[in-house]
């Protein structure tokens, strides 16, 4: 056993010294190459055709040979009638997985750019699969104004809710035409928080003197390491009021039918309740409607991919290579216990 031990300690030493010479050489690599703005491109994914291949591999693996024979001629004329048809519609689906800070908007506002480049207002329509628990209100507002372009092109948008999506999250939903939310979506919270710690008492507990100079008399209403007032704590309330106001407005305005006084109470519920609420127009998830648009239009996935230069490689490769080493290492002293 003490040969295992001590085999152990060379072998994390081992790969200790070669993740500190990785990290030496993509440091150099990082900052011998030149600084240059990142730019992206436009992915697209056939999703009508990824739906197809799942549905002939289903029927290949469960039809006799003489139903597939008969199924694959059946197919081929139905294939020579659609290619002398009209084309068809378009559907095109974007994700959103909005963080906090909503730093997403970024590769939306492109995916929006480039749809509205090619789409035909007359026919084809937009699904975004949105999941956000929310944040910044000036992040969500910009995602929401990104999803409003849509709108105004008279381009038909349905926001479909698998998980949730609750404050900023229901501020982008709102703008939808129409809104799908799975049975337990989590929906609403139209309201605004704010937190911040105060660290004044600690402070002066230990003599620590703390100065702040601010010109206009609310330049800071609160403050993480000065004494907090009563006066402060009234404006930094009256500002967050203000905020909960332009929301529940906006809100009203995208769908005038709710009682808006009435779900704008910071709460959420699930989307069965929401539906009762009028928060949301149906109960369904995005995989159905996938499937019940496959048959009238073309399905298309797209997405803004920012290209990663050689040191983002380097380092999400050494990240990766990291983090296999250490459950290997834990793995290795796992399988050593008696």
């Amino acid at each position: 056993m003490e040969f295992l031990y001590e085999y152990g300690l060379f072998f994390a030493k081992t790969i200790t010294f070669v993740i500190a010479i990785a990290i030496i050489v993509a440091i150099a690599v990082g900052a011998a190459a030149k600084p240059k703005s990142k730019k992206g491109e436009i992915q697209i994914d056939d999703l009508s055709e990824q739906l197809e291949d799942l549905k002939q591999s289903f029927i290949e693996n469960t039809l006799s040979k003489k139903e597939l024979k008969a199924h694959l001629k059946q197919q081929k004329a139905k294939s020579k009638k659609a290619s002398s048809d009209e084309k068809k519609a378009r559907l095109y689906v974007i994700d959103f997985n909005g963080s906090v800070d909503a730093h997403e908007v970024d590769s939306l506002r492109e995916e929006i750019t480039a749809i509205l480049t090619i789409a035909d207002k007359e026919k084809d329509k937009v699904l975004v699969r949105l999941e956000s628990g929310g944040g910044v209100v000036h992040g969500y507002g910009l995602a929401a104004s990104q999803l409003q372009r849509l709108r105004n092109a008279g381009i038909h948008l349905t926001i479909a809710i698998d998980k949730v999506a609750a404050s900023g999250g229901y501020m982008m939903a709102c703008v939808a035409n129409e809104i799908v939310a799975a049975p337990f979506a989590i929906v609403g919270s139209i309201g605004v928080i704010a937190q911040i710690p105060n660290f004044n008492k600690i402070l002066k507990k230990n003599d620590v003197e703390y100065e702040q100079i601010t010109a206009g008399e609310y330049k800071r209403t609160l403050t993480l390491f000065g004494e907090n007032t009563d006066k402060g704590r009234e404006k930094f309330k009256e500002e967050i009021e203000q905020t909960h106001g332009l929301f529940k407005a906006f809100v009203s305005e995208q769908r005038p039918s709710l009682d808006i006084d009435s779900v704008a109470t910071g709460e959420h519920w699930f989307a069965t309740q929401a539906f009762d609420k009028g928060l949301v127009d149906r109960i369904d998830t995005s995989d159905d409607i996938l499937l019940s648009q496959a048959s009238d239009r073309q399905i298309y996935k797209v997405k803004y991919k920012i290209k990663k230069n050689l040191s983002d490689k380097l380092a999400i490769g050494l990240s990766t290579s990291i983090s296999k080493a250490g459950i290997n290492l834990v793995s290795r002293f796992k399988g050593m216990n008696p």
